[in-house]
C-alpha cells in the first residue's frame, strides 16, 4: 500500500512494451477512459490483455481487480489512470502502476498506429 508521499507505481510505455513477457501471468493492461475516448484511439497491444472499465465504474469492479495479479492502468495522458492507481492501493492492490503519458505516450513512443487526440 502507498504511504503519503510516496511515489506511484509507474511504467513508460516503451518499457512497459519490453517488459510485459516478465511481469508474468494473468495481469491486465485496465484501460478507464471514456468509452468514446477508446473508439477514437484504441490501444490493443498484441499478447496484452486490455479491460475497459470507465473511470467512474471502477467501485463496482473493485473486488475482481483486487484478484487480478497485476494491474497497469492507462488514460489519455496518465493524469486520471494515476488516481486509479493510488485508489487501488488504497484499497490493498500491491501490483498496480500507472502507464505514464498514457495513449499518448503509447502513440509517441511504441505504436504511432494509434491516434493521437
Amino acid at each position: 500500500m502507498l504511504s503519503p508521499g510516496q511515489d506511484l507505481p509507474t511504467l513508460l510505455p516503451e518499457d512497459l512494451a519490453r517488459q510485459w513477457p516478465t511481469l508474468g501471468q494473468g495481469g491486465v493492461l485496465l484501460d478507464i477512459r471514456e468509452p468514446w475516448e477508446t473508439e477514437v484511439a484504441p490501444l490493443r497491444p498484441e499478447n496484452m490483455p486490455v479491460r475497459h472499465i470507465p473511470m467512474g465504474e471502477l467501485p463496482q469492479h473493485l473486488e475482481a481487480l483486487l484478484q487480478l495479479p497485476f494491474v497497469v492502468c492507462f488514460c489519455h495522458h496518465g493524469v486520471r489512470s494515476a488516481q486509479v492507481v493510488a485508489w487501488l492501493a488504497r484499497h490493498g492492490h500491491t501490483s498496480v502502476y500507472n502507464l505514464a503519458g498514457g495513449t499518448d505516450r503509447w502513440s509517441l513512443r511504441v505504436d504511432p498506429g494509434v491516434p493521437r487526440y
